[in-house]
């Protein structure tokens, strides 16, 4: 999910001070998305070539392929955007970009993709792409890896910024936050699945390992 959990009403005209009676909290750091193509080439350095997975009409999804263009040629990989519109066009889309073993997927953040993930991540298991997805849920459910914010995290600390309001703080004096706090997860059950030995350097940085 991306966005920005606010707390209050009104336009968000500073992150550092919003002022008027609008705070809250930035769900993802679009700069950091980049940090997928990392992952991807980290634990699957054969894949020179990647789609990526996005909604066409989110302002987010732009700013997301852009951080990923920005790495792509250091990392010696081309990169392929596939539009998600509905269910139906997942697996003909996914289907139609695979080419051979040295494919892989990234999915980038969006109400979509979080509704269709158990589409999303059956598609890749079935052509045997390895990917990288940004929530938690998706690893879980079966995805290879996904890196993202903790969303826990930030729903608790926006019930702080709840209890400063509630107790006389003006929303505006309160800065609109990024995540703090990202989580990496790995499936090792996933990872088996497609052949890949996950480097132990990425499992001592994993919050999260599924075997």
């Amino acid at each position: 999910m991306v966005g920005c959990l606010v707390i209050g009403a009104g336009f968000v005209d500073s992150l550092a001070r919003p002022g008027g009676n609008a705070t809250g909290f930035s769900q993802f750091e679009y700069g950091l998305s980049g940090k997928w193509l990392e992952l991807l080439k980290e634990v699957a350095p054969h894949v020179t070539r990647a789609a990526v997975l996005r909604e066409p009409g989110l302002t987010a999804a732009i700013a997301q392929f852009a951080a990923l263009q920005a790495v792509a040629p250091s990392l010696r990989v081309e990169l392929v955007p596939l539009n998600l519109r509905d269910a139906g066009g997942i697996e003909r889309s996914v289907a139609a970009f695979v080419r051979s073993s040295s494919d892989g997927l990234i999915v980038t953040s969006g109400p979509l993709a979080a509704v269709h993930r158990d589409l999303i991540v059956n598609a890749a298991a079935r052509h045997k792409l390895p990917a990288v997805y940004v929530s938690r849920f998706m690893a879980a459910g079966g995805g290879l890896i996904s890196y993202g914010p903790d969303f826990v995290d930030q729903y608790r600390l926006a019930a702080g910024y709840a209890d400063r309001i509630l107790r006389g703080e003006k929303p505006g004096d309160l800065p609109v936050q990024a995540p703090t706090k990202y989580e990496l997860v790995v499936n090792l059950k996933t990872a088996k699945a497609l052949g890949l030995d996950i480097p132990a350097a990425v499992l001592a940085r994993a919050d999260e390992v599924i075997e």
